[in-house]
């Protein structure tokens, strides 16, 4: 199987204060604020690796990593 990288969000609550600046400037929407007024991931697949919300992120509390991934063919 082809190997292809994945955007894996991780969000430190305990640093986060809940602006929502990483939701702002995501482009396709990824983040969400949760009922908490925390970001929450909620559509990763649409993730463009734009690293957007960790470098606009004022707390440094988001980080976007890439994972390898097995891409099944078609």
């Amino acid at each position: 199987m082809p190997h292809g990288k994945v955007a894996k969000i991780t969000i430190n609550a305990k640093w986060c204060k809940g602006c929502g600046i990483c939701v702002k400037f995501c482009p396709p929407q990824v983040l969400k604020l949760g009922p908490q007024k925390k970001p929450e991931v909620t559509n990763l697949e649409q993730c463009l690796d734009c690293h957007l919300c960790e470098l606009r992120c004022p707390d440094l509390a988001i980080a976007v990593l890439e994972e390898e991934q097995e891409v099944a063919a078609s």
